[in-house]
């Protein structure tokens, strides 16, 4: 079963539950799958199908830090409600130890020594960690490494 199959099984459950906030969610999910489909003029694959979950992860974040800043709590509620459901889909995350460890091996890996090596290093190391790990952090984490 495909994850877009897994998606649509969601929505019925949903409907039949009556939650309304993960019925929502999962056709907002639905939606933005299938406009990726017709960008592509075809199925998406599974790993396909994660990186526009995490897309949606993305967009919470940074909606709930707006909402914040605009002292609209009733948004931010609503935001972190779905950004939990919609974390539930994300394969899990990898500790920030992990992913320095990981940082290390690919900067030796490939050699290399300065900031400007950065985009050989992300190059690299982003396949081995794409949906495991958000990709701010790992960018924080390989400047630092490069700098000290």
């Amino acid at each position: 079963m495909t994850l877009k199959e897994q998606f649509t099984e969601e929505m019925k459950q949903s409907m039949k539950s009556g939650d309304k906030l993960r019925l929502s969610t999962v056709r907002l999910l639905l939606s933005e799958i299938k406009n990726a489909e017709i960008r592509k003029k075809g199925d998406l694959t599974d790993e396909e199908t994660l990186g526009i979950v995490a897309k949606e992860v993305r967009k919470r974040k940074e909606a709930i830090e707006g909402f914040e800043k605009g002292g609209r709590q009733d948004l931010v509620d609503k935001e972190t409600s779905e950004l939990e459901i919609l974390q539930g889909y994300l394969p899990e995350q990898i500790s920030e130890d992990e992913l320095r460890r990981i940082v290390k091996e690919t900067v030796t890996e490939v050699g290399a020594s300065s900031p400007s090596d950065l985009g050989k290093v992300m190059g690299s190391l982003m396949p081995r960690v794409k949906g495991k790990a958000d990709g701010k952090l790992v960018n924080q984490i390989v400047r630092e490494m490069l700098q000290g």
